[in-house]
């Protein structure tokens, strides 16, 4: 492992790992489900930033664990799109990434481009799924509508660039990663267990900031060697 991933990239991981067990063990010290969801979903994002199919496999189980934190807040934007559509949508990017290896080399994935009619096609899917998740989430009373429509919006244009295999999907995941933010952060005014929820996606910020660099050079090093 030391092999597989730089210097940069093990203090990362373990900068991240250290800020999530502290948080929880500050402000929360009971729900292990959201450690581990938390671990488990920084782990994936260090997997996605080398293009290896490891991170989506990650990103399933994290989806999942996700979905039913989110149920305990009445958020259900949040379990709807993360077991509606993100769980299924890494399972598609998982065979997606498989079958499109850089040269045969199965722990990268080769780095896709997007035309501007397919994202302009992307955006228009956006735009449709957002209004039609507001009106189901305020039949559903959901707190904090505002955000937690604007989550779903980023959310789907992040696994619908996953799933292309596009260097932007970590970009996607980013800003989601912002709305999250505030999101849990209006959680933690009510349930102060939740602060560990928002460090968590604090530390998942950087990570795909760091991943949008990564798939970059992967895709200039992929191009010269073609």
């Amino acid at each position: 492992m030391n092999r597989y991933f730089s210097r940069t990239e093990i203090f990362l991981w373990v900068s991240s790992v250290v800020l999530i067990v502290g948080a929880f063990c500050i402000f929360d010290r009971e729900n292990y489900i959201t450690l581990t969801a938390s671990l488990i979903g920084v782990t994936s994002l260090i997997f996605n930033a080398k293009g290896n199919p490891v991170g989506q496999v990650l990103m399933v189980v994290f989806s999942l664990l996700y979905g039913i934190i989110s149920f305990s807040f009445a958020y259900y934007g949040e379990m709807i799109t993360y077991l509606g559509m993100t769980l299924p949508m890494a399972v598609v990017a998982l065979v997606s990434w498989l079958r499109n290896p850089y040269k045969n080399n199965r722990a990268e994935v080769k780095v896709n481009s997007i035309s501007r009619g397919e994202t302009v096609f992307m955006l228009i899917c956006a735009s449709a799924i957002t209004v039609l998740f507001y009106f189901i989430l305020s039949y559903f009373n959901t707190a904090n509508i505002i955000p937690s429509t604007i989550s779903v919006t980023t959310s789907f244009v992040a696994v619908y660039l996953t799933f292309r295999r596009s260097p932007y999907f970590a970009l996607a995941y980013a800003s989601n990663d912002v709305v999250l933010i505030i999101l849990w952060s209006l959680a933690s005014r009510q349930e102060i267990s939740y602060i560990s929820v928002v460090v968590c996606f604090v530390a998942f910020l950087v990570n795909d900031i760091y991943g949008y660099i990564s798939w970059e050079k992967m895709k200039i090093r992929q191009s010269k060697n073609e």
